[in-house]
């Protein structure tokens, strides 16, 4: 199966004046920490009807960028999946993206492999452009070169992050919102609703495990999040989501305790290295 939708949704992420606003400036957006971040992945639940007995595999997520130039992201996610009759398969998934400070902007590929041959691919631009009657346009270039139009109330990945930031921030605990980031062949985007629950301790009360580099995060405030995607253009309260995407979510940008629902079964993610790359610049302000 294709695995892009969820994972890709986590690289996938303002109040008063910027919850419902969908023109973030770069002041606007979340100081993210650029890191490289190693997840070990396994099944989680499983359904006797999901005919998935086993999963292994392995995350490697690094982000890059500040919030003036904006943000590079890059995964790679492989995973073997095992059968009922004891047969695997072999996925793995390569995906890219840059989105400009203010998400005028998101320029994003992605490549998919089962089995060591091309399953899926996607590349394009998507671009947010004002005016009296502003537009948000997609340019894709694979699988086919097409044009394809978005609501103008669209979230990118890195707003749509930097959003739920500044909501867990101010006590928000449930944000709505249109979301587009390349999936389905960049033809396709999600209505989300994230419910966001209360903040977890920090220092001795932060609970965050052994994996190489917690020690940095113990100071640094995170929330629980849930996310859930519904096909678009329909009332989500009469509809089961696509699919649930669960973490941790801390306020520079990194996230823990993964795991993705899809119903008859689900996909755990431990985080097992944390390293922080050197932070991207921003100009000097002027004092004058």
């Amino acid at each position: 199966m294709i695995m892009r939708d969820g994972y890709a949704a986590l690289a996938l992420f303002v109040l008063a004046s910027g919850i419902g606003s969908h023109s973030a400036s770069a002041a606007d957006m979340a100081p993210f920490v650029p890191h490289r971040a190693v997840y070990d992945l396994t099944l989680g639940d499983s359904t006797a009807g999901s005919g998935v007995t086993g999963v292994t595999g392995r995350m490697v997520y690094e982000l890059n960028g500040s919030p003036c130039a904006g943000y590079t992201q890059n995964m790679r996610f492989v995973t073997v999946m095992t059968n009922q009759d004891g047969a695997e398969t072999v996925s793995d998934l390569r995906n890219s993206s840059w989105e400009e400070a203010d998400a005028k902007k998101l320029t994003f590929a992605s490549t998919q492999y089962q089995n060591d041959k091309l399953a899926d691919s996607s590349q394009g631009d998507a671009l947010r452009s004002k005016g009296a009657t502003p537009v948000v346009g997609v340019d894709l270039v694979k699988p086919a070169k097409k044009r394809v139009s978005l609501p103008t109330d669209i979230y990118f990945p890195m707003q749509h992050a930097s959003t739920l930031v500044q909501a867990a921030k101010t006590g928000v605990k449930m944000f709505t919102a249109n979301l587009y980031d390349g999936s389905e062949k960049g033809e396709k985007y999600y209505l989300t609703n994230t419910i966001i629950g209360g903040k977890y301790g920090t220092g001795a009360a932060a609970s965050l495990g052994t994996f190489k580099g917690s020690d940095k995060l113990a100071a640094i405030a995170s929330w629980p999040m849930t996310i859930s995607y519904f096909d678009a253009g329909k009332d989500h309260e009469d509809q089961t989501p696509s699919y649930e995407l669960s973490f941790r979510y801390f306020e520079n940008g990194v996230t823990s305790d993964l795991k993705i629902d899809y119903g008859e079964f689900s996909i755990k993610g431990e985080l097992k290295e944390l390293t922080f790359l050197d932070p991207g610049k921003c100009p000097a302000k002027d004092p004058h």
